[in-house]
């Protein structure tokens, strides 16, 4: 949800910048679940082209960041990826209302969870938005 929603607010303002989301336990080609696609359709963001894939070396080699979810995400990105630790972020560390820094999955909880989560996700981009252009103009 964070790619889709991410994208539609900054593609326009950053034809140039890319974001892809990948997994560290992600198989290749799964839909987003049908509750996912839901709530992004309420704020008129189509999830349905959505597919998962796992995090590949290639990846690691060209981002200039990585934002987890989950400090879990963030040990094991780090662990198997060493040269990852200088360049990954927490997304909720950009969410000033956040009261944890792990990001709840919502994989087979309900409709409400989702929302939360999605809510979650929209009030900590305009902080990674700030973010990514500082990084943008410094490097």
């Amino acid at each position: 949800m964070a790619e889709f929603l991410f994208r539609d607010m900054l593609q326009s303002q950053h034809p140039d910048w890319r974001f892809f989301s990948a997994g560290v336990a992600a198989g290749y080609g799964i839909p987003a679940s049908r509750f996912a696609v839901q709530v992004l359709a309420e704020c008129d963001v189509d999830l349905t082209p959505h597919r998962s894939q796992p995090v590949m070396p290639q990846m690691v080699s060209t981002a200039r960041l990585f934002v987890v979810m989950t400090e879990g995400h963030r040990a094991y990105l780090n662990g198997m990826y060493p040269n990852t630790r200088d360049k990954t972020e927490s997304l909720l560390q950009f969410n000033q209302t956040a009261m944890d820094r792990d990001l709840l999955d919502p994989i087979g909880l309900s409709l409400d969870v989702y929302r939360y989560v999605r809510d979650q996700i929209r009030e900590s981009l305009s902080g990674l938005s700030e973010h990514l252009q500082a990084l943008t103009l410094n490097g």
